[in-house]
């Protein structure tokens, strides 16, 4: 499991109503039965343990893993690399605040600060006696190059002559890579929680030692449902960036009667964080456009709708952006039908095909994309996959799919596979818009269940094609992008829901998401 993905899944358990205290109550209990069994495996009996803690939710497991060591009958000596004013995590500092309530002392317990490189210089450790180490130092959050103390307590580690164990990942073992820039800690053993990280896999026994995974908990809803932790997959935008830097758009759509979907669209990738949004549309639909706001950049087309005659135009500005979306408001005719595939072949950027492109682009001459998103609701997807469906699903799948009953867990899954077997031909990402939205890119799933009836008002699908765009631009790929999406929009409809009722529109949608995206509202 790839670090981002632990974390979002660790936040995601806040939303679902599991606390992440509970989920560090039941890491450190973890921990302890894990090294009962290795003390009696190894040794025979309970030996001293030594537990090396940092300031995150790594150090918090090994508050929580001490207070249960000492009821097991261990000596513990705890060895803080934070003061308490330093400890960023709040449940960390709950659980080191436990442990420095035990006074007087009954319990073989020692808390030690651990200041500066200096104070580890006395710590003294009898080499004679078996002991067990614990590091719970840096976790999964860290990478790079050690800082000087944590470099001189890695070191410290290696050099104490007893059973080293890994909390999660050895601390200076990129947890993604499994590479080492510098220096790790040399385990026996590495506790990892709900799965094995990626790194930890990839580097093998000669760098992490046996792998043990605990279950701390953690429900597949909290992996499978995308919640306010999946937020933190959002790039930072550097502080030294210039104008363009954060993501370059077009939008090729538009029609005479169709002129605000991709206005729509334009106006959520701006709010989502684009820095320039180009619109190449119709003459018809082009004064319109350009009315709604001063953001936009717009380019007339030849004619009155979109044709092969623009194609030399549209692929030219394609070639100065980050990520293009094609389709909305686009209309249907044979002409727009021959430039949109030829449009999807030749454009080498990532795409969003949404609306009318998703009826007109041969699905043949897409499938192996990868850096691409589609963006159908229920009738748009069985047109845009009538060849990929089997025959003995077809017969019933809108039964399958438009099930009335979201807790009957055969009928939810037997969704899930159906649909799964029609996206598995399909290299990219697949969003399926409905009350609840189904994301796909092979394998994989994710489940948003953001969104209001309010937003069968017209347009919410364009806003979804814009951010899904935006985020595209700004250098996240398909999958991330794909599943952040309807996220954002689903949770800046419900914050248009609760202001205005279902009295509001597209647009006025558009206005929550900044706020959304930074996390500002939860």
């Amino acid at each position: 499991m790839d670090p981002i993905d632990m974390m979002a899944t660790d936040y995601n358990c806040e939303y679902l109503g599991l606390s992440r205290l509970c989920l560090m109550e039941n890491a450190g209990k973890s921990i302890s039965d894990e090294i009962a069994i290795l003390s009696t495996y190894k040794y025979s009996r309970p030996v001293k343990i030594v537990i090396f803690t940092g300031s995150g939710g790594n150090g918090g497991d090994g508050f929580v893993a001490a207070r249960h060591l000492l009821n097991r009958g261990f000596e513990v000596d705890v060895y803080a690399l934070n003061t308490a004013d330093q400890i960023k995590s709040g449940d960390a500092l709950d659980n080191l605040k436990i442990l420095m309530n035990l006074e007087p002392r009954v319990s073989r317990l020692s808390v030690q600060f651990i200041k500066d490189s200096a104070d580890l210089d006395k710590i003294k450790l009898d080499n004679n006696s078996p002991c067990i180490v614990l590091d719970c130092l840096l976790g999964t959050g860290i990478k790079g190059k050690l800082r000087e103390k944590v470099r001189k307590t890695v070191e410290l580690i290696n050099a104490i002559n007893g059973l080293r164990v890994a909390i999660d990942v050895p601390s200076g073992l990129d947890p993604l890579t499994g590479e080492i820039a510098d220096i790790a800690v040399d385990a026996d053993y590495t506790v990892c929680f709900h799965k094995v990280k990626t790194g930890v896999k990839l580097a093998g026994e000669g760098k992490v030692g046996g792998i043990i995974t605990c279950d701390i908990g953690i429900p597949i809803e909290a992996e499978l449902f995308v919640e306010g932790g999946d937020l933190l997959r959002l790039n930072n935008r550097p502080s030294s960036s210039h104008k363009g830097n954060n993501g370059k758009i077009l939008i090729v759509g538009g029609s005479l009667d169709y002129y605000g979907a991709p206005a729509i669209s334009a106006k959520a990738s701006i709010a989502t964080g684009a820095d320039l949004v180009y619109i190449y549309t119709p003459k018809s639909a082009a004064l319109p456009i350009k009315s709604f706001s001063e953001d936009f950049i717009v380019k007339e087309a030849k004619g009155d709708y979109l044709s092969i005659d623009d194609l030399d135009d549209i692929l030219e500005m394609a070639s100065k952006v980050d990520a293009v979306l094609i389709g909305p408001g686009s209309a249907q005719n044979e002409d727009t039908m021959k430039l949109f595939n030829v449009l999807a072949m030749k454009i080498d950027k990532p795409l969003v095909l949404d609306a009318d492109a998703l009826k007109l682009v041969d699905f043949s001459l897409i499938n192996k994309k990868e850096d691409i998103i589609i963006t159908p609701h229920y009738s748009e997807f069985k047109s845009f996959f009538k060849n990929q469906i089997p025959r003995d699903i077809e017969r019933n799948l809108d039964n399958i799919v438009n099930l009335n009953d979201d807790s009957d867990f055969v009928k939810v899954n037997d969704k899930i596979d159906a649909l799964q077997s029609i996206t598995a031909s399909f290299d990219g990402s697949v969003i399926l818009k409905g009350q609840y939205d189904f994301i796909f890119n092979k394998n994989k799933l994710k489940i948003n269940r953001t969104g209001n009836p309010g937003m069968t008002v017209g347009g919410t699908g364009d806003a979804l094609a814009g951010i899904a765009v935006s985020l595209l631009s700004q250098g996240l790929d398909s999958w991330t992008s794909a599943i952040l999406a309807p996220y954002l929009n689903g949770k800046a409809g419900d914050l248009a829901m609760d202001a205005q009722g279902y009295g509001f529109g597209a647009q006025d949608l558009t206005q929550y998401l900044g706020a959304v995206m930074a996390n500002l509202i939860d």
